[in-house]
């Protein structure tokens, strides 16, 4: 074992990149272009061994896929332990195997896998959100979820026999108080908190950007302000990407991002169009160039960010551009 500590270390040796695939109840560990390949448990006790074995091999970088929170507490451990360690989106990993060939799919070869595609793209590094930033989280999810399950509901309502209506009105009337208590819930969390109610005050001094918009920025989108334009853009899933080939020049599409976000920032463009003057404006010109109306709407929702990021950056509140 101390020859290949003294390996790693060798100034010779390529950087160290490690995969690991999260399970419920074990994490599969692979390090890149090595035959190096075990097996812990997914627990505390897990957690220590695997820091135990990688600190002294000081590696560039972890990677983790990001599925169902279970790779939330391993995480968070090497990240505390000061290794370098970050969950990427699990779509990503698998598009990157299938353009590399590969099909089959287990824990172990997805490890490698993981561990490949940290060599490759080398993807940032970025801090884990803090306890109370989760739990806002939490709480937005959930109220989330009651939309859902109310929309589905009033749904089947539409089609359903007149014998089942009291029992689905019954269901209506529970999640619908539920959804109210979720408000009230996330209301009071965000104002015991003096740095959020700040925030939440510039957010919703842009008209359109209401207390459900802001909350989900306050909580998904806590780069505001520490980011570039262009950046603040791809976080939010904004960011135009070409299809061009050749003398063709395609539509550009979004893709991406933080789907919440962009769901916010979507009813807060649609709430603009009667009370944010500017927005609707920019909206009028384009659609007044030719452009289709969704176009004109992504092209408002990628500007709103920008002008949040601006005014969280500069401390400022809504100050409406002179025509």
């Amino acid at each position: 074992m101390g020859a290949v500590v003294i390996q790693i270390q060798s100034s010779s040796v390529s950087p160290l990149f490690v995969g690991i695939d999260v399970s419920g109840s074990f994490l599969d560990i692979a390090f890149h272009e090595s035959s190096e390949l075990f097996r812990l448990a997914n627990s505390p006790d897990g957690f220590a061994q695997l820091i135990h074995r990688l600190l002294p091999l000081n590696p560039q970088l972890i990677v983790l896929e990001a599925t169902g929170k279970l790779e939330r507490a391993v995480l968070e451990a090497l990240c505390q332990a000061g290794l370098p360690a970050v969950a990427v989106n699990p779509k990503r990993v698998r598009d990157f195997a299938r353009s590399a060939g590969v099909r089959a799919k287990t824990d172990r070869i997805d490890a490698r896998l993981i561990a490949r595609y940290g060599a490759t793209i080398k993807p940032e590094v970025r801090p884990l959100n803090d306890e109370q930033t989760q739990q806002l989280q939490a709480l937005i999810l959930r109220r989330a979820q009651l939309i859902e399950m109310l929309t589905a509901e009033q749904n089947r309502r539409k089609r359903a026999h007149k014998s089942a209506l009291p029992s689905i009105d019954e269901f209506i009337r529970f999640i619908s108080q539920r959804i109210k208590d979720a408000d009230r819930d996330i209301d009071a969390f965000l104002h015991a908190n003096d740095l959020w109610r700040k925030t939440e005050a510039v957010l919703r001094s842009v008209p359109g950007i209401g207390k459900g918009a802001a909350a989900v920025l306050i909580a998904f989108l806590p780069e505001l302000g520490t980011l570039n334009a262009r950046e603040i853009a791809s976080l939010a899933g904004l960011a135009p990407f070409n299809s061009d080939s050749g003398a063709h020049c395609g539509q550009r599409h979004v893709s991406g991002g933080r789907p919440i976000v962009r769901r916010a920032l979507y009813m807060a463009c649609v709430a603009a169009q009667r009370s944010n003057a500017h927005i609707k404006a920019f909206c009028d010109r384009l659609r007044a160039r030719g452009k289709k109306t969704k176009v004109a709407f992504v092209a408002a929702m990628r500007k709103m960010p920008t002008q949040l990021n601006a005014m969280m950056r500069d401390g400022t509140t809504w100050n409406p551009p002179k025509p």
